[in-house]
C-alpha cells in the first residue's frame, strides 16, 4: 500500500505517550564482548560483524541490498537507568550534557550507527565498521542516502580540534 494511503490516528484522537514500547527487530553480532576496546564511532572502526533480523520481519529486508550503507537503530540493553543528565565524554576532560555527546548513558539509551553494508543473505545483514558490543538488540534498520543525510555544517560544538581516534 501506498504510504499517502496509510491510515493515521485523526489528530483529535491523538494522545501524547506516556510510554514508547518498541520489540527487537534483531540482534547485532560483533567481535565485541566486552565494553572495553570498542570504537567510539563507527568512522573510526575497521570491525566486521552481522545484524541477525529474526525472521519475521525477512521480507523487510527486499531491496535493501541496492544501499551501501545503513542506519542501525539499537537499544543499549546494559544501561541501567536512571543516568545522570551529564556526562564526561571520550574526547573531552569536561562534563557535558548528555544531548551534546554521544554517551550511550542517556534518559532513553537508544545507539544509532551507520554502517557499511556488505552483502544480505536469507536473515543476515553482513556489515563493516561496527562499533556495537556482541548481543545488542536491534530497534530499526533504513536505508543511509547521502542526498537526504548529508548536511554540510559551520560548528561542530566543543568537538571542534577534539577529534581523534579513540575506543572506549
Amino acid at each position: 500500500m501506498e504510504i499517502s494511503k496509510r491510515e493515521l490516528i485523526s489528530f483529535e484522537d491523538r494522545k501524547f505517550p506516556e510510554d514508547i514500547c518498541f520489540r527487537p527487530i534483531g540482534m547485532i553480532h560483533s567481535p565485541f564482548k566486552e565494553l572495553s576496546g570498542i570504537p567510539i564511532q563507527p568512522s573510526m572502526s575497521n570491525a566486521k560483524g552481522k545484524i541477525e533480523i529474526f525472521k519475521q520481519y525477512q521480507s523487510a529486508l527486499k531491496d535493501l541490498d541496492g544501499f551501501s550503507h545503513i542506519f542501525c537503530l539499537y537499544f543499549f540493553d546494559m544501561v541501567k537507568l536512571p543516568v545522570p543528565l551529564q556526562s564526561k565524554p571520550f574526547l573531552k576532560d569536561e562534563v557535558m550534557g548528555v544531548f551534546a555527546i554521544r554517551t550511550p548513558f542517556r534518559p532513553n539509551p537508544i545507539g544509532l550507527s551507520i554502517l557499511e553494508l556488505s552483502e544480505i543473505k536469507d536473515c543476515i545483514i553482513y556489515v563493516n565498521n561496527l562499533d556495537i558490543l556482541d548481543e545488542t538488540p536491534i530497534i530499526d534498520i533504513k536505508p543511509y542516502i547521502p542526498q537526504f543525510d548529508n548536511r554540510e555544517t559551520q560548528k561542530i560544538g566543543w568537538l571542534e580540534g577534539n577529534i581523534r581516534r579513540k575506543v572506549s
